[in-house]
């Protein structure tokens, strides 16, 4: 059997899957991302923001041919009721494999004039062309992860993320060590992408196969061009707006934004995304009973608002002592208001980038679709506006702006399920109050970066801690037994 249908798996079964999906995903990518961070820290201090701008607006170029490569098909597979046929399969694996070689041929003959558009120089063009054949490996994994994410099966699904990983940043480093710029990432990056697919297959056997049938590509197109439309939509927000903006900043100012932008979503990597990876086929399963499915919604929402508030607290604390305090790295300096704007709209991120992704799982696309609309039209808007206005700064104001839509998908999820969740956010929200304040003290009286760096993090983190203990202990206490339950089992 290639897959296993709804019915055969019951709501305590998901219940234990998606615990365990949520617990080896944090806890594997938790060290993956620490490897990830300190990687990408030493590769800040061993390249110019020049070098990391270039990498920005070349990887947004890519991230647009991808667009092309799925037409949602995946999120289909994942999303479907019924167990997936060999049909389904071929039938996604060949259309997607006609647009990936489609786009891969035109994005190389059109690699010069991508390096001419953005005066990239020869190391710009072969990172551009190295990220393409990239981006077509990456092709490649599509069905062996849907059928992995379909069982639920994430202990095996993040192996190839693990691999990936290592061998990107130590292949990136290693080449930085020695003088090689941008070319550090473009051999990265080929590299990542060949060590992913033969991991990937070799935990995960497929055989694939060439077919187009009728009727496969019927259902499974109705879901997921909508779904498609929306990450259009998300593409136009996102990656295009980098391209727009690396044609009218210097890459340095790319850099900057960068940097701010990737530092202040910590939280949301290594938190908010191993929940949503988990729990939109969860999801997806549990769509035929709202009462579950409302309850399985907040507590996604509980446990991202227990960590990510905390993390994104801290690093608005100890960003500064940290730059002052690593030789070589005031050279980001001038990204720090950036960093202060993009953690605001991070936190609010955490709160309706979930209530999004139960949107898609349960196939209302048309409420996301809206949002998306949305969210797109007040970037477009709004950054032109304020870039101008305050140069590169300005896209993190407008990212705080547009952050504050967030309750709006809080309206669209209740047309569909109930969810409850202040009380529990209060309190939460108390807590970081708290944390603030403790910090707050800790920053004003210590004399040295490095005491301030220290001290803030222990007394903060302790005060949360101690709080969150003594105002929802006995309501995660069932929550900590599962989990340990689930682990020890």
């Amino acid at each position: 059997m290639i897959d296993v249908p709804l019915n055969q798996i019951d709501t305590q079964e998901i219940k234990r899957r998606s615990l365990v999906g949520v617990v080896t995903l944090t806890s594997r990518t938790f060290i993956l991302q620490v490897i990830a961070l300190v990687a990408t820290f030493i590769l800040t201090i061993l390249l110019t923001p020049t070098v990391f701008g270039i990498f920005f607006v070349v990887t947004a170029v890519v991230n647009f041919l991808n667009y092309f490569s799925d037409i949602g098909l995946a999120a289909a597979l994942i999303q479907k009721k019924d167990e997936l046929t060999r049909d389904d399969l071929t039938t996604t694996f060949t259309i997607q494999q006609l647009l990936v070689s489609f786009a891969v041929i035109i994005a190389l003959v059109l690699s010069s004039r991508v390096a001419d558009f953005y005066k990239l120089g020869s190391d710009g063009i072969w990172l551009f062309r190295a990220l393409v054949i990239a981006f077509f490996l990456s092709s490649l994994k599509t069905i062996p992860s849907v059928l992995l994410e379909r069982k639920l099966d994430f202990q095996k699904l993040v192996i190839p993320q693990i691999v990936e990983t290592l061998v990107f940043y130590v292949v990136a480093i290693l080449l930085a060590l020695k003088g090689e710029g941008v070319r550090s990432f473009a051999w990265a990056a080929i590299w990542r992408g060949i060590s992913g697919v033969i991991v990937l297959y070799l935990i995960a056997p497929w055989q694939p196969g060439l077919a187009l049938k009728k009727e496969s590509a019927r259902k499974l197109l109705s879901f997921g061009l909508p779904y498609q439309a929306n990450s259009f939509l998300a593409l136009l927000k996102d990656d295009l707006l980098t391209i727009f903006l690396g044609k009218i900043l210097p890459f340095s100012a790319i850099g900057y934004i960068g940097w701010a932008k990737k530092w202040a979503e910590i939280s949301l990597r290594l938190i908010m995304d191993n929940v949503i990876k988990v729990t939109f086929p969860t999801y997806s399963r549990l769509q035929h009973d709202s009462q579950l499915l409302g309850k399985a919604i907040q507590k996604s929402l509980l446990f991202l608002s227990l960590l990510t508030l905390p993390i994104a607290v801290g690093m608005l604390f100890l960003v500064k002592p940290f730059i002052l305090i690593v030789p070589r790295y005031s050279k980001w300096e001038p990204a720090l208001f950036s960093f202060y704007l993009f953690t605001f709209s991070a936190v609010l991120a955490a709160i309706s980038s979930p209530l999004v992704n139960a949107l898609n799982a349960i196939g209302k696309v048309k409420y996301t679709f809206l949002l998306m609309i949305m969210w797109t039209s007040l970037t477009w808007v709004l950054v032109p506006l304020f870039v101008y206005i305050y140069g590169f700064n300005g896209v993190a104001v407008a990212a705080v702006i547009i952050s504050l839509t967030s309750f709006v998908p809080v309206v669209f999820i209740r047309k569909v399920v109930r969810i409850h969740f202040l009380p529990e956010l209060a309190k939460i929200g108390l807590a970081t109050l708290f944390m603030v304040f403790t910090m707050s003290v800790f920053t004003l009286v210590s004399p040295t970066p490095q005491l301030r760096f220290t001290f803030s993090l222990l007394a903060g983190f302790s005060v949360y801690a101690i709080l969150i203990y003594a105002l929802l202990g006995s309501y995660l206490a069932p929550y900590w037994q599962l989990l340990t339950r689930t682990i020890k089992s």
